[in-house]
């Protein structure tokens, strides 16, 4: 019996695979457990509209991170750090300073956890391009300035 896998079965294969079972297997586990359905003709055809859709939605989440990378990369966020004698600094820049600052300056939401700042963070003056991973084919950078208070 053939059949298609609803969730990832560790000795059959992944979602949505098409896999040939023993009857009794299917009966009595694939199915009652809702591992998987009958491979007949509805249940392939509402897996290939399934997988059809799956791909439109990913391309369009695709498209939309790579408009915001070109977004971003054209926007620069001043954040200050207090400095002393000789322009000294003191404390660091972390992602969830600039996260605020992008926010309240540029009116972009920016997850700081997808930021990767170099060393883990900013402690020098001048601008810093700071890499941020919009989906994980898509990264942007954007330009932040560290001024002296």
């Amino acid at each position: 019996m053939e059949v298609i896998l609803l969730e990832d079965v560790k000795s059959l294969g992944k979602k949505g695979d098409i896999v040939k079972v023993n009857d009794g297997y299917a009966r009595n586990l694939i199915l009652p457990k809702k591992l998987g359905v009958e491979a007949n003709k509805k249940n392939l055809n509402d897996l290939k509209l399934k997988n059809k859709h799956e791909e439109k939605m990913a391309k369009e989440a695709l498209e939309a991170a790579e408009a915001l990378a070109e977004e971003v990369s054209h926007k620069e966020v001043t954040v200050t750090l207090k400095t002393g004698e000789g322009g000294r600094t003191f404390g660091s820049v972390s992602s969830k300073e600039i996260a605020a600052a992008a926010k309240e300056q540029i009116q972009m939401e920016l997850d700081k956890k997808k930021m990767q700042l170099p060393e883990g963070s900013l402690k020098t003056l001048g601008v810093h391009e700071v890499a941020i991973k919009f989906h994980p084919k898509v990264t942007g950078t954007l330009k932040v300035k560290v001024v002296g208070e």
